[in-house]
């Protein structure tokens, strides 16, 4: 059997990125690889549980994650990603 070919990592998932003052007050505020700030926004939202109890792929926002979330109280995580990103400047 073939020997697979080692994993390349995606460059643009690795490239720093810098969160805005929004995001920043939940997750670091210097350059970072873009992946480090999902896990942070992860890493928050365990430590303040801020996950739905009854629905696992709900996250409630606190104010400091409402701000991030654009308003919003309640979204999905697939969402929570996607507003995430958009709170960061490459």
């Amino acid at each position: 059997m073939a020997k697979k070919p080692a994993r390349i990592p995606n460059a643009k998932f690795m490239a720093p990125v810098t969160p805005d003052a929004l995001l920043a007050a939940v997750v670091w505020q210097q350059a970072a690889a873009a992946h480090r700030a999902h896990q942070e926004t992860l890493d928050y939202i365990k430590k303040n549980g801020l996950q739905d109890k009854k629905v696992r792929t709900q996250i409630n926002g606190d104010d400091k994650l409402k701000a991030v979330f654009n308003g919003k109280a309640k979204v999905s995580m697939f969402e929570m990603t996607k507003l995430v990103s958009g709170h960061v400047a490459k």
